[in-house]
């Protein structure tokens, strides 16, 4: 065998040898890309698709405050009697305007910590029961925390109408602490403890903030300074941050696309870049051959 049939067959050994080094790392590189690719996909899907949930919601947090404000406005309709109580739910049934008329059982008021525009104080939260044995407990107002109120009245037998907005039970406690009915000191306006701590039956399972003319005409116009309770502070406010929250998914999915449009340009400026360095070091070649 000559020199230059050895050589040639050394170069092609050498050639041969060296093409599964080559392709190892491109294929590696490939495989990488793909699998970014992929998350990246992924990563879109998921943020668009909470921002959609959020516009969703969104929708149904702005029906909800019409159907609210509606209710709180409209003329007020019978209280829920035992027979709606087991399907008693805030969606459908909170700050619906209702009346009851009954008796207020004064002995059995509860005062529950407070704090409003007016300061803090307590909630005056006294039992009504009506013709037929039922129990709704009143909201009767809130007091300031130096005043005490009225818990035995001589007309307790007076039959009186109450109108206000049903409001739904408020298990557990409040301002990070538990009721404590042995104690009688109560942190929110639990009915279902409420009412076992006096031991009332046929208790409905919601309240009733009684409305501000009620604590006008209780009251006949009296000052903070009285003891009579002043209604009509129900704070009606829904968080709705639902657009805040769309608007970032959304961004997020745009920056994830933003991204993978930046790495596939760059991509494609690096394969051009390559592609024109060998180009000319062909060239080369070729010169240095013709020489």
């Amino acid at each position: 065998m000559t020199l230059t049939s050895r050589s040639k067959a050394t170069s092609v050994q050498s050639q041969a040898d060296s093409k599964p080094q080559d392709i190892t790392p491109r294929s590696r590189s490939a495989t990488v890309k793909v699998i970014l690719l992929i998350c990246a996909g992924l990563l879109f899907a998921a943020f668009f698709a909470l921002g959609t949930w959020q516009v969703k919601r969104l929708q149904w947090k702005l029906d909800l405050i019409e159907r609210v404000d509606q209710r709180v406005h409209a003329a007020p309709v019978p209280a829920p009697g035992p027979e709606r109580w087991p399907q008693i739910g805030p969606e459908a049934d909170e700050y619906r305007h209702v009346s009851v008329t009954g008796n207020f059982l004064y002995p059995l008021t509860t005062q529950v910590q407070a704090v409003t525009d007016l300061g803090s104080g307590f909630w005056v939260i006294t039992p009504l029961r009506s013709a037929d044995g039922n129990v709704v407990l009143i909201n009767r107002g809130f007091i300031p925390a130096k005043l005490n109120a009225q818990s035995n009245h001589s007309d307790s037998a007076a039959v009186v109408t109450i109108t206000g907005l049903l409001r739904m039970s408020e298990p557990g406690g409040g301002f990070l602490r538990h009721n404590d009915p042995a104690g009688n000191r109560w942190y929110s306006r639990d009915v279902q403890a409420i009412a076992a701590a006096h031991g009332l039956q046929h208790v409905a399972p919601y309240f009733i903030d009684v409305d501000a003319a009620k604590a006008t005409t209780e009251g006949q116009g009296a000052a903070i300074s009285s003891d009579t309770p002043i209604g009509g502070l129900t704070v009606i406010a829904f968080h709705n941050n639902h657009l805040v929250y769309a608007v970032t998914w959304y961004a997020l999915a745009l920056m994830v696309a933003a991204a993978c449009f930046w790495v596939a340009r760059e991509e494609r400026k690096m394969r051009r870049r390559n592609t024109d360095a060998g180009t000319i070091a062909d060239d080369g070649d070729e010169n240095s051959k013709d020489k």
